[in-house]
């Protein structure tokens, strides 16, 4: 077993956090010296350079960005921990690193931000938004929000928290102009636009009435990574295309927008957040995910 692990985090941390080895000495009781010495005893140990050096600053390398990331996270830990064990009350706080699919975050997730932030204001929310499926603990994510039919990452911890289903969508202009498919089968004869985070994208899987699958092979008129692209073709009439309800802001009740296939069983679409299994979850997390939950079940 290392017995040396864990030295030099706290240290390293703390250097980070203030952005100089005085300011580090400074707040830790120590003299600069020691604190140099004890990160270049951490970097022997690694076997790799956390820091460039400069006499006027600070800054990580990828190595230390990565190595950052994970002991922060691991010291935050164990002082929560001890204030557990001491009978401490402990107050949320920190940085809280999420990552969320792009149109939910911004139709679902914003509208909630700020009843969070007057309620944890001692916590940092760190969200990237994108529509990628990242590594939560290579990444140094705390939380990610997942849309899915079903998860398959049993590593991780996982609560539903919105459930939605995947509509097929249109522009009026461009039904005028191309004709109103009434079957999926139909979908080969038209301009489709489709989501390239998912397999298969050129596959558009329906249910039918006695429950058994419809598998449309199309070749799309546009690929894109982005659902906000996505949508704002199909509103400029360019296409037909399918994507979670939860994606959209009224369009369909406004008129912007027609459903297709409403005749057609729904697929559902849940969402989830994520998050490393540990047996001690780190209070700002907990508070988020209880907040979150409780926010969406008002919806």
């Amino acid at each position: 077993m290392n017995t040396q692990l864990l030295d030099g985090m706290v240290i390293f941390r703390e250097v980070m956090k203030v952005g100089s080895f005085t300011k580090a000495a400074d707040r830790t009781g120590h003299s600069t010296s020691y604190i140099s010495k004890e990160i270049n005893k951490l970097e022997e140990r690694l076997g790799v350079r956390l820091l460039h050096r400069t006499t006027r600053s600070l800054s990580l390398t990828p190595e230390g960005e990565l190595y950052y990331e994970q002991c922060r996270q691991i010291v935050q830990d164990a002082e929560e921990l001890e204030n557990a064990m001491l009978g401490r009350q402990v107050t949320p706080k920190g940085n809280l690193k999420i990552s969320c699919p792009t149109s939910f975050g911004l139709t679902r997730l914003a509208p909630l931000l700020r009843g969070f932030a007057d309620a944890y204001p001692d916590i940092t929310l760190n969200i990237e938004l994108n529509d990628r499926k990242v590594d939560l603990v290579a990444e140094g994510f705390d939380i990610a929000v997942r849309a899915s039919q079903a998860l398959d990452d049993s590593s991780l911890i996982s609560r539903k928290i919105h459930s939605s289903h995947a509509v097929t969508i249109a522009s009026p202009a461009y039904l005028e102009k191309h004709g109103f498919p009434t079957h999926p089968r139909e979908l080969v004869n038209h301009k489709v636009i489709s989501y390239s985070n998912i397999p298969s994208y050129n596959t558009w899987r329906y249910k039918d009435h006695d429950g058994s699958a419809i598998d449309v092979e199309l070749e799309s008129f546009v690929v894109s990574n982005s659902s906000q692209l996505e949508l704002l073709l199909c509103l400029s009439g360019e296409g037909i295309t399918r994507m979670p309800l939860f994606n959209l802001n009224g369009e369909i009740d406004s008129g912007e927008l027609v459903e297709l296939f409403t005749d057609f069983p729904r697929t559902s679409i849940d969402v989830f957040i994520v998050y490393p299994s540990r047996k001690h979850m780190s209070s700002k997390v907990r508070c988020f995910i209880d907040f979150l939950i409780d926010a969406m079940d008002e919806e």
